[in-house]
Formats: structure tokens, C-alpha cells, sequence
């Protein structure tokens, strides 16, 4: 069903990192609002002072960017319900607690840091006794006029269940005395982050909240504060929790010691973004059919909130190769050519080669592209090898014959006209033909001396004609020396 009226939102603070998990927390907003034909929005929750990071909006701004995920309303590019950006909007909050202590849902609360460190310590579970909660209305005047600095709290029930419904957790109570008279306002003045949330979600209009799982206890103070403003509750979507797998085979929730979490570790990692994307997508929902590749617009049609599993997901970085792998080979030449470009500089500077070519031998072989300079190395500079490697048993090739079939490969090679990659195929196939060799019995002497390795991207024939004849002939020459 199209639900046109749809308004998801991204709200991330700006700490500086952008984690697997708030990437697809992002990913999966924008898929809910774009799959149902709604809004995406972008707001910048920057009231935690303490954890601002210089340069972290710029982070968040170019991570979605190069993941494709486009926002329609946001601090940038502006929109109806704007400011974006939490601390702009620092003065909307009061107002709304301020009414709240009209109606009689929330009081000022009074007591001391020392007072409430005090009461923690005594009581089990270290609840506020709300001291202040029924303050008679003289004693409230004589602190105002004091100058007694306070906060706002909201008037929890004490009694009683409070239940909501989660899109993915289904229906979930909670006894109300476990709920503590939460603060709205803090003695700064400034909202706490529950209370700016419920206060910008329903200002900007926004009707689905999706979040990490670890938000589901804290959801029915959320809805307090909806009913008490009799405002209508959001649409909740908990999103289930990441794993990641340790040595010992067992899973804990992802972090650092699992390998790379953040969404440019990957990248310099050798991921691509549209890889990393697809991949997430998949870590938590399922697809109607078993189709594991989708592009971020085939998602935007596919996906189903009701695809969403409760069960946690594995975050499988061999799988994410896989995928990755699948993305690489998927390229075109140009393509491939474009994003390993900064990785063949690594290997040759500012040399002038065939770059083109690489794409042939490395497309079907890279899962990652970190994999391209160790692969390509030995093109830059003939490593140091023994006669050993020539000897290879599937290949009938021995310390005996090696030397001679080199040998007679050199000169066939030298005496060529041309040098391209048809001609030398076809230059050592009929010498193994004429000689009544195996192909491999005449290629692997020629690529070991091309290459000085065993394991190479390509066979003789590619090595060779990305070489060129000048350099090929003067590794065979050295391979010959070697004898």
C-alpha cells in the first residue's frame, strides 16, 4: 500500500563515525518512506555538547551521499518543517514542558545533585522518590524567587501497564512503576534527548520511527509524552541487533575487534559502497524470493516492513565478499578501470601502462579491491625467484625440460612479427602442438619467468602482452640465467 504521507527520519549525532549499525538503521528509513512513496528527512541531533565532533556533519553529509541514500528535507536543502538541526531549534522545547506543568503532567523539580546521588545510593534500583512531584504551590513560588536552579520532570503513572505495538516485536507492556518520572528539561535549559525527539518527531510529522532494538525499553516513555500532548503515536519499527562472530565461533554484538564497523573502514577496506549497501540491506530482512543482488532502486520497490526479522543477523564479512566480488565483475571495463586506478597507482606510480588490460585478468578474481597491488606487484618489479618454482607435477614440467622449453619458447617469441595477445597464444599453442606437449607442460616455464611467481592473475599469454616484448624477452633471458 502506498502511503504517500509517509515521513521517516535520519537523526544522527554528529560523533564522527558512521557505524554498519546507524548505516542500516539510514538505509532501512529510506526504504520504508521510499517503498511506500513518502519522505525521507535528515536532522542533525546535535544537543549532546560533549560529543560533537569537528568535521562530523561533513561525515554524515558524504557518507549518505556515496551510499545513494537522498534525503527530500534536511539542514542543506532546507523544507516546511525546518530548522533541521537540533540545537537551532533549542527554544521550541520549554514552551511544550511548560504547558505540560499547566495541565498538572509535569513539575519542577528542585532537588540537588547531592540530594539525588544521595537517594541512589539508598535505594535499590537507584530511582528518583519524586520529592517534588506534589510541592504545594508557596514552596514552588519561594524556590522560583530564589532562584533555585531546577528540573522539568514529567508526571509518570504509578500504577498500571503501559503497552504499544512494534512493527516488528509485535505488542509489548511494561509495568509502570518501573518507569521513572524521566526529565523533560535540564537545568541548562536544554531537552533531554527523549524529549527533543518525541518533540521533533511530531512537529516535523514524522509517522514511522525506526531504531536499534536497544530502544524497545524505552519506548513507552515515548508514548507518555504523546498521550499527555494528545498527539497521535508514530508507527515503531525496531530494528533487531548486529552480531559480529568471535574466534571462538560464538557471536556478541559487532564491534572493532570483529573487523571493520564503520561505513569508510570498509571503503578503504577495498568495499564498494553499492556492495556494502546491498549487503546491509539484507542483514535483517528477507526478500519475498531468495534474490540476494538488488540495486538501492529495485530495494526501494521490493522492500516490506513485514520482511523485517526480531532475530539478530551475523554481520559476515566472507559473505560481504562475495558480494563485493559479485559487484566487481558485474562492472564494465571502464568501470573497473576507474575505481582500481587508485590502487594500480600504488603499484606504478605515475607510469604509463595498459590499464585496460588489468581489468581482463582482475575483474573475475578481486573481492576486494585492497587485493589489486599484491596481485599486480610482480608487473612493476620481477620479484627474486628460485628454479624451483619451474618444477610443477600437473604440468610435467621439471628441473630437465624447463630450461630447453624456455629456451625454445624465448627464441619462437623473439622471431614473432607482432606482439599481441592472439600472436603469442597462438606462437606457443603450436609449439606445444608441434612438440606433442600438453599446452600447460609449454606455458608454465614461460609464466614463471614472465611472473616469478606461482599464483598470478592471467596466464602466460596475458603476462606477456601486458609486458610488452622488451620487457617479456628480457625476463625470459633472466629466467634462463638462471639455469
Amino acid at each position: 500500500m502506498a502511503n504517500n504521507n509517509a515521513r521517516t527520519r535520519y537523526a544522527p549525532s554528529p560523533t564522527g563515525f558512521m557505524h554498519v549499525g546507524n548505516l542500516r538503521t539510514a538505509l532501512y528509513e529510506y526504504l520504508v518512506a521510499k517503498s511506500q512513496g513518502g519522505k525521507f528527512i535528515l536532522r542533525i541531533e546535535d544537543t549532546d555538547r560533549e560529543r560533537l565532533v569537528e568535521g562530523a556533519v561533513d561525515v554524515i553529509y558524504n557518507t549518505l551521499k556515496l551510499a545513494g541514500l537522498k534525503h527530500d528535507e534536511g539542514p542543506d536543502i532546507g523544507g516546511d518543517f525546518g530548522p533541521y538541526v537540533q540545537s537551532e531549534r533549542k527554544d521550541m522545547y520549554l514552551p511544550y514542558a511548560e504547558q505540560l506543568i499547566k495541565e498538572g503532567k509535569a513539575y519542577r523539580c528542585f532537588c540537588s545533585k547531592e540530594r539525588l546521588e544521595q537517594i541512589q545510593s539508598e535505594t535499590v534500583g537507584g530511582g528518583y522518590d519524586r520529592h517534588c512531584r506534589d510541592l504545594p504551590q508557596e514552596e514552588i513560588d519561594r524556590l522560583l524567587a530564589e532562584g533555585v536552579p531546577y528540573v522539568i520532570r514529567q508526571k509518570m503513572p504509578i500504577e498500571g501497564s503501559t503497552t504499544f505495538v512494534d512493527a516488528v516485536y509485535g505488542e509489548i507492556t511494561v509495568d509502570n512503576t518501573e518507569l521513572q518520572d524521566q526529565i523533560l528539561i535540564k537545568t541548562d535549559g536544554y531537552p533531554t534527548y527523549n524529549f527533543a525527539n518525541v518533540i521533533d518527531d511530531h512537529t516535523m510529522g514524522i509517522n514511522y520511527v525506526v531504531r536499534g532494538c536497544e530502544y524497545l525499553s524505552s519506548t513507552p516513555k515515548y508514548n507518555l509524552l504523546y498521550e499527555a500532548f494528545g498527539w497521535e503515536i508514530p508507527t515503531y519499527i525496531h530494528l533487531p541487533l548486529i552480531m559480529g562472530k568471535d574466534e571462538d565461533g560464538n557471536v556478541s554484538k559487532l564491534s572493532k575487534r570483529h573487523g571493520a564497523t564503520g561505513f569508510y573502514d570498509l571503503i578503504d577496506e577495498g568495499y564498494l559502497p553499492e556492495a556494502i549497501i546491498n549487503y546491509i540491506a539484507l542483514l535483517g530482512w528477507c526478500p519475498k524470493d531468495n534474490q540476494e543482488i538488488f540495486t538501492l532502486e529495485e530495494l526501494e520497490k521490493e522492500f516490506d516492513i513485514k520482511g523485517i526479522s526480531k532475530s539478530p543477523s551475523v554481520f559476515d564479512y566472507d559473505k560481504l565478499s562475495w558480494f563485493n566480488g559479485e559487484y566487481i565483475k558485474a562492472m564494465t571495463p571502464e568501470q573497473f578501470t576507474e575505481v582500481a586506478m587508485p590502487y594500480y597507482k600504488q603499484v606504478f606510480g605515475d607510469k604509463e601502462m595498459t590499464f585496460e588490460k588489468f581489468a581482463e585478468i582482475l575483474q573475475k578474481r578481486t573481492t576486494q579491491l585492497t587485493q589489486i597491488p599484491e596481485m599486480l606487484d610482480f608487473f612493476a618489479e620481477l620479484p627474486e625467484y628460485g628454479t624451483e618454482l619451474f618444477v610443477n607435477k600437473k604440468s610435467k614440467t621439471n628441473l630437465e625440460n624447463a630450461p630447453a622449453l624456455l629456451r625454445e619458447a624465448y627464441e619462437r617469441l623473439k622471431a614473432m612479427p607482432e606482439w599481441t595477445s592472439t600472436a603469442i597464444h597462438d606462437c606457443l599453442i603450436n609449439m606445444a602442438v608441434e612438440k606433442e606437449l600438453k599446452n600447460g607442460t609449454v606455458m608454465w616455464p614461460v609464466r614463471i619467468a614472465a611472473a616469478g611467481k606461482t599464483v598470478t592473475p592471467g596466464g602466460a599469454v596475458e603476462i606477456l602482452d601486458i609486458l610488452g616484448r622488451e620487457e617479456s624477452l628480457n625476463r625470459l633471458e633472466k629466467g634462463l640465467e638462471k639455469f
